[in-house]
């Protein structure tokens, strides 16, 4: 529960065996109900983000990352992580990452020019990763080593990209996805939940 006194959680919906059985869905798009709980999502969010890039892997992602270019946090840049044949790209600026979700295997693409559209910190491209919910952490770690290990050319310099930290909106804290991510940058969960 935050200042305004929306208790979040009351907000979200569950599902269980869907979409395959064993699994337990947690709806987030009931955050997104009305405009006072929308707006204390952003509020928190924006509170939460310390790093000018966001990567938002799709769909979710999107919707409550992009909404962070109008606050007045420090986000000025967004990257988009989709899945295969979703995203344009020129040759040579697409980058894919392997990843295993609850569901089964997935790949996920970036492109390296979405990166380099950012601003530089200190000479790197410091990176938040959101998205919205952490469970056992793999879809987030992957994408993370895969930019970690970029080297982004810009005006003919290269620079190294940093994940500075991992944002989610709900992190289901008996899968220990944190203390994997923990490992690359610091986690912040605005929801915690047990399985």
């Amino acid at each position: 529960m935050s200042n305004s006194g929306i208790n979040l959680v009351e907000k979200l919906k569950f599902y269980k065996d869907f979409p395959k059985e064993g699994i337990n869905f947690i709806d987030i798009m009931p955050l997104m109900s009305s405009k006072e709980v929308f707006a204390q999502v952003i509020s928190e969010l924006d509170a939460a983000v310390k790093s000018p890039s966001l990567a938002l892997p799709e769909a979710r992602g999107f919707l409550f990352g992009a909404p962070l270019l109008l606050t007045d946090c420090v986000v000025k840049n967004i990257i988009p992580v989709r899945k295969s044949g979703k995203l344009p790209f020129a040759e040579g600026d697409l980058t894919g990452v392997e990843i295993m979700k609850e569901y089964g295997a997935d790949k996920l693409f970036y492109r390296d020019s979405d990166i380099a559209a950012g601003e530089l910190v200190s000479d790197v491209f410091e990176i938040a990763i959101l998205d919205d919910i952490l469970a056992t952490g793999g879809t987030a770690e992957a994408l993370a080593k895969s930019l970690n290990s970029k080297i982004i050319v810009k005006d003919g310099v290269p620079h190294k990209v940093v994940v500075k930290q991992f944002v989610f909106l709900v992190e289901i804290d008996d899968l220990h996805g944190a203390q994997r991510l923990e490992k690359i940058a610091p986690v912040t969960s605005l929801i915690h939940l047990n399985d």
